[in-house]
């Protein structure tokens, strides 16, 4: 009963043009954000609440 309830909600959700199921992960913008973030953190030059007020 569950299995036929999701394939039935996935049909709908595709009839309606969306694609079903987890998103594919980080966009590029922000996959550049993340590593600069990283960069940040790992060179100690600023605090953790100094990278966070950057990127607000």
């Amino acid at each position: 009963m569950i299995r036929e309830r999701t394939k039935a909600g996935l049909a709908a959700a595709r009839a309606r043009g969306g694609l079903g199921g987890r998103p594919k992960g980080l966009t590029l913008e922000a996959q550049a954000k993340a590593r600069a973030v990283k960069a940040m953190y790992v060179s100690k030059i600023n605090t953790v609440a100094e990278i966070g007020n950057l990127f607000i």
